[in-house]
């Protein structure tokens, strides 16, 4: 890119822009070095989800990065196939959303469910039949 000399040729809105959008750049380029330096062993030891979460944050970055490029080189980028492949990246990134929402999600027990509304029933003649024991039960009352 241009060295940062160069900014002061151009007005002052533009330049904070150019120097903003150079920043960026390094920073995206440290995140990939960070990213490339990992061997794919690594990424191996991975859960599979999370493995799979990691290749499609990968594939979503390069993917949006040259969307980028193309804006800059003059190109539609949604007439361009790349808005296809982003959208299929999209789907897959929400299908891990709900494979991972689900096993946050509580499950039922089945049995506990069925105890818990089996107590909380009222059963008249059951009522009547523990009070009469327990009348009957306790010494000196009698009627």
């Amino acid at each position: 890119m241009a060295d940062e000399g160069s900014l002061d040729d151009y007005p002052t809105e533009i330049a904070e822009y150019l120097s903003s959008f150079l920043s960026s750049v390094s920073s995206v380029e440290n995140v990939i070095q960070t990213l490339m330096s990992v061997s794919k062993g690594e990424h191996l030891q991975l859960a599979p989800l999370e493995q799979a979460k990691l290749d499609l944050m990968s594939a979503y970055a390069l993917n949006s990065l040259f969307w980028m490029y193309l804006v800059t080189q003059g190109v539609n980028p949604k007439d361009h196939g790349i808005k296809q492949e982003l959208e299929r990246i999209r789907t897959y990134m929400s299908r891990i959303k709900e494979i991972t929402d689900k096993k946050k999600a509580a499950c039922l027990d089945k049995d506990a469910a069925s105890r818990f509304v089996r107590n909380a029933l009222w059963d008249a003649d059951n009522a009547k039949s523990k009070d009469t024991t327990v009348q009957r039960s306790k010494p000196g009352k009698r009627k």
